[in-house]
């Protein structure tokens, strides 16, 4: 990383620890009576608290979503698009970022202590439901003395949770926007969740979820487990162009004993090896039963348009042309009951070959439309000053 940072970027960044007091209910009955969310802001809160703009994480995602940590050499994981002048505009938004509880990144989850028992959680930490997460993150508005929200945005599980923002606290948001997302999982979507859970449980050291009692980890599963995840996230077209069947190891035509690896072979195996070094696999199987679970309109007799009778903000669909994992039909469902509803929302298919991680990467037309459509949402904080 450069000593100076560009003039785009929003520099040296630092997460806190905020400390929520007040019992969190969850879906599930159980009550957290207090927990604990990792944060990263960015930018100014104005005096009215009302220019605030919550990112909401994907399945594997965390807090530091802009700007470097000391030392850092790649920024965090949204940096395309967080920062000044940039689609989510720090000079105008006051930009917060938690990691959710029941993931693995400084939040409460499986591994922090159990009040009750006085060592982690593990595989005992309660199921979640994404309205545990918005309840949270609403008590986190209190916590910051932000009043209101100008827009809620996420991508993937971000925004399944973003359109519960919009019908659990209504009143709290001017803005929706939902990315790369649906409003529930296919079943071939619950497949691909349950076969990488059942490659973590399968690991030896898995012993129940209870690894980290036994000084254990299965990191195997895990890792196998993140690269069945992750050739759903990439196109076809993405893999064929990066890796196509190129050799790492090897050559078939010597006539040589040795193994050959191909060189999608190689990257499966680094992102499984990394992903394994860092996360939890009790966090795993927690947040894809999340996944799994989710259903927008499940409480309102299986209406999505009399889901969205609930929501009172605009909104801004974004869906991606290679996007298999979470396709642009699915985008499309969410549009026409938003429509049915009467709701003001806009909608973007973006061109791309680089499939369901094509939210996380830098596109033009991707921040342009997102861009302009946040521009609005800074407007309407404006205009109240």
């Amino acid at each position: 990383m450069s000593d100076t940072p560009q003039a785009d970027s929003v520099g040296i960044v630092a997460s806190r620890i905020v400390a929520i007091e007040q019992p969190l209910t969850l879906a599930c009955g159980e009550v957290l009576e207090r927990h604990e969310l990792e944060i990263e802001c960015y930018g100014e809160l104005n005096g009215r608290g009302d220019n605030a703009i919550l990112i909401c994480h994907a399945l594997s995602g965390h807090h530091h979503a802009a700007g470097y940590h000391p030392g850092d050499s790649r920024p965090g994981w949204w940096d395309h698009y967080i920062g000044p002048g940039k689609p989510i505009d720090t000079s105008r938004f006051f930009v917060v970022c938690p990691t959710n509880i029941g993931s693995c990144f400084g939040s409460t989850g499986p591994l922090s202590i159990n009040p009750a028992t006085g060592r982690a959680w593990g595989a005992e930490f309660p199921p979640l439901r994404a309205r545990d997460w918005v309840n949270s993150q609403r008590l986190l508005m209190d916590c910051l003395g932000i009043n209101r929200w100008a827009a809620v945005v996420g991508g993937s599980l971000g925004g399944m949770q973003a359109m519960r923002w919009s019908l659990e606290y209504p009143e709290l948001l001017d803005h929706c926007v939902v990315i790369a997302s649906a409003m529930k999982l296919s079943a071939q979507n619950i497949a691909f969740n349950e076969i990488a859970r059942r490659a973590i449980k399968s690991d030896p050291d898995f012993c129940n979820g209870d690894y980290a009692a036994q000084g254990r980890s299965p990191q195997r599963g895990l890792a196998l487990a993140r690269m069945i995840g992750h050739v759903t996230y990439l196109s076809d077209a993405l893999m064929g162009q990066k890796f196509g069947r190129d050799l790492r190891l090897g050559d078939f035509t010597t006539g040589s004993a040795d193994p050959v690896q191909f060189e999608i072979e190689s990257y499966l195996n680094h992102q499984g090896d990394k992903f394994s070094g860092v996360f939890d696999a009790n966090s795993y199987l927690l947040i894809t039963k999340m996944l799994d679970y989710f259903d927008l309109a499940r409480e309102y007799n299986n209406d999505p348009q009399a889901a969205f009778n609930c929501a009172r903000c605009q909104f801004q669909v974004i869906s991606f042309s290679s996007d298999w994992r979470f396709a642009p039909d699915r985008s499309r469902e969410i549009v026409d009951a938003l429509v049915a509803a009467g709701r003001d929302v806009s909608y973007c298919e973006i061109e791309s070959d680089q499939g369901h991680d094509a939210f996380l990467l830098p596109n033009p037309r991707y921040q342009a439309a997102l861009g302009a459509y946040l521009a609005r949402a800074a407007e309407t904080v404006e205009r109240r000053q």
